[in-house]
């Protein structure tokens, strides 16, 4: 038992009054002494009716005392010993449902079957009767057969009236939340509605009030499900919702897809309506969740796929028992790929991270988790040559992934420097060190926006692709250098998601560059699922592409999250267009079709046939580069790396371009004179 789930009993216990805690804490005897006066009510009604409308036998005429006393404690026996056996006196009340009311049938019934049994056997053997059971064999000699029936009908109704009229009072004479009561529309009407309204009857304090169900299903329409009516399709919402003064949408689909829930939110858009969801079904039913864990609808259920199958053997075998380093390893991807390598059971894990709280932080998480494997910190900026090589020679790892880089398109426009030396010269330096230290497998972290490129993050990261090839293409070191591109990540550090989040929160206004700007998203559990996937089938040269599904509008994006936050776009939170940042494309490219584009051996991961680049001209285009890091403009940086990357187009410039680097002169110490500090 969980900590939460203690602490939910206890509290729960608390809200009990002295009598229900009484009867909880001796639950099996309450039980058996109510079931005890059920069974004697029934049998009473049963003479009761018989003698009333049934034949007068002269010798019953005094029934009570000479055939229903005699017969009541074999009446009691029998019908204890087999609801006992058929766990009858165990079920909580509460929880009375069609399951129980079947096993009182089959209880019930096998009491008929055995006092019938037993009613034979003292008519027929009357001298056995007579011997082994003298007190009980006049009485059932005398006692009426109709009874029996009687009895049955009696049982039934009234063990299953009373459990259901306990269920029936616990649901309905709730107290209303202090909150309030929340006018609930469930969208769906199979069995995940059901269980949830299930659910939802069951809790102690009323919070929502369910008023109906819509379904796409025409034959739905008009049923009830536990009273609540199915009152139209998805259609209808919009109308539904403003009849029934609606507070809140519970979309009970489980199994829906982000296109289905797409198109609730977007019916919904101009209401003032709160989303939840619910957790799986499989979930529901196994009840390792409740309907108190019902969760808002996030941005990441309208733009998520489906789960990834990845090749667990593959996988396995490229990870288990090698040394993996990760630079970049406190960043959004980074440190996502130490939780999934985690659980592929590295013999250790080398963490390369230039901040330091991010990197303490990554540390932590992994060393609380990780059992057995060896995890280091390594507070490294991968420029340092000389201290990445050091890394490298005392690790001597397996397995590189390097995720480490500058990624934000617009600043890295205005400080193009950057990018040549942490993108392009880090990239060169962690490949070096791998290729001198034996690495097996190199794996960059590139980006879709290295694709004809028009901005010099996306150009940066396609020359270090270029010479992360050349390098392999030499055929002097024994490591596979091979590159992944994806496009965004949902809620990485920086992303769009996590801005218009705080820009809702703030009021508004959501602030997007265009109308027609377009991305392709995926969550960052799955990017770095299908790197491990291509790393591990993959061989050395190779720039694989991952199915980043359907492109976005920002614009529709931006409207989900309003609506999904409980506002309505444009009136309540206002959406202004800011233009097109510096470097930005209206729609990003992907390669994923065309005769250069392979398949693989997984349906989400393509291959880029593409002919590396030779190594003099890899050499002369990065010395360059080398040279312009500390003191290039952006027009010369631009240039440099179009001869590596001729397709290279920039797009909207910087409005003011920084001004020119200039040399550093010489140091000198500062000297304190007269109170004042002077260089």
């Amino acid at each position: 038992m969980t900590k939460s789930h203690k602490t939910d009993t206890a509290s729960r216990w608390g809200e009990l009054t002295g009598l229900e805690r009484l009867v909880l804490r001796y639950r099996l005897a309450t039980n058996v002494l109510l079931h005890l006066i059920l069974f004697t009510a029934a049998l009473l009604l049963a003479y009761l009716l018989w003698f009333d409308a049934g034949p007068v036998n002269e010798q019953l005429h005094n029934w009570f005392r000479v055939s229903f006393l005699p017969c009541l404690p074999f009446f009691l026996g029998v019908k204890l010993i087999i609801f006992g056996r058929m766990r009858l006196f165990r079920g909580g009340w509460q929880y009375a449902s069609i399951r129980d009311v079947a096993n009182i049938l089959l209880a019930s019934w096998l009491f008929v079957l055995v006092a019938f049994v037993m009613i034979v056997l003292f008519y027929r053997l009357p001298t056995w009767t007579g011997r082994y059971l003298p007190i009980l064999g006049p009485y059932f000699g005398l006692f009426p057969k109709g009874v029996l029936v009687l009895d049955f009908i009696g049982t039934v109704f009234l063990v299953c009236t009373a459990r259901l009229g306990y269920r029936l009072y616990r649901e309905e004479l709730r107290p209303v939340s202090a909150d309030g009561l929340k006018r609930v529309l469930m969208v769906g009407a199979g069995n995940a509605a059901e269980t949830i309204l299930r659910e939802i009857n069951r809790m102690r304090i009323e919070r929502y009030r369910v008023v109906g169900l819509v379904d796409d299903d025409p034959d739905k329409k008009g049923i009830c499900i536990h009273g609540v009516p199915v009152l139209g399709t998805t259609a209808d919402l919009p109308r539904i919702c403003e009849d029934k003064r609606i507070d809140e949408i519970i979309i009970a689909m489980p199994s829906a897809t982000q296109k289905q829930l797409r198109r609730v939110i977007e019916l919904c858009s101009g209401t003032k309506l709160r989303f939840q969801s619910l957790p799986g079904l499989s979930d529901l039913i196994d009840r390792r969740v409740t309907v108190s864990q019902i969760r808002p609808v996030d941005i990441n259920d309208l733009l998520g796929r489906q789960a990834v199958e990845l090749d667990a053997d593959a996988v396995g075998r490229f990870l288990r028992g090698r040394r993996v380093l990760i630079t970049g390893a406190g960043g959004s991807i980074g440190s996502e790929m130490c939780r999934q390598i985690l659980a592929y059971h590295p013999e250790r894990i080398i963490l390369v991270e230039q901040a330091e709280n991010n990197l303490f932080e990554i540390e932590n998480e992994l060393r609380a988790a990780c059992g057995q494997v060896l995890v280091n910190a390594c507070l490294c900026d991968i420029l340092d040559r000389r201290r990445v090589l050091q890394i490298w020679q005392r690790y001597r790892p397996h397995v590189v992934v390097h995720a480490a880089a500058h990624k934000h398109v617009p600043i890295i426009e205005r400080n193009p420097t950057e990018a040549v030396k942490n993108n392009i010269l880090g990239t060169q330096n962690v490949a070096d060190a791998s290729a001198a230290t034996g690495v097996a497998q190199f794996v960059l972290i590139s980006t879709d926006k290295a694709v004809n490129p028009s901005s010099i993050m996306g150009a940066s990261k396609r020359v270090a692709e270029i010479y992360t090839q050349a390098l392999y293409a030499r055929g002097e070191c024994q490591t596979e250098f091979m590159a992944v591109r994806f496009g965004n990540v949902l809620g990485s550090a920086g992303s769009v998601v996590p801005t218009f989040r705080r820009q809702i929160a703030a009021g508004g206004p959501v602030r997007v560059t265009h109308p027609e700007m377009t991305r392709y998203f995926m969550t960052i559990p799955e990017a770095s699922q299908l790197v491990l996937q291509a790393a591990a089938t993959g061989a050395g040269g190779q720039i694989f592409l991952l199915d980043m599904g359907e492109p976005v509008k920002i614009v529709d994006l931006a409207r989900q999250m309003i609506t999904l936050s409980g506002f309505r776009p444009k009136e309540d939170i206002d959406i202004v267009f800011t233009g097109i940042r510096p470097g930005e494309k209206l729609f990003e490219e992907l390669r994923t079709e065309g005769e250069d584009i392979e398949p693989t051996v997984h349906p989400k991961v393509r291959v880029w046939k593409c002919k590396p680049t030779p190594w003099q001209h890899v050499q002369e285009a990065l010395a360059e580069l080398t040279d312009l890091a500390d003191k290039a403009t952006r027009e010369q940086i631009i240039e440099s790396i179009q001869r590596l990357v001729p397709e290279f187009r920039p797009l909207n410039p910087p409005e003011e371009s920084p001004l020119p680097p200039q040399p550093v002169g010489e140091w000198k110490q500062p000297v304190l004179a007269e109170g004042k500090v002077t260089a």
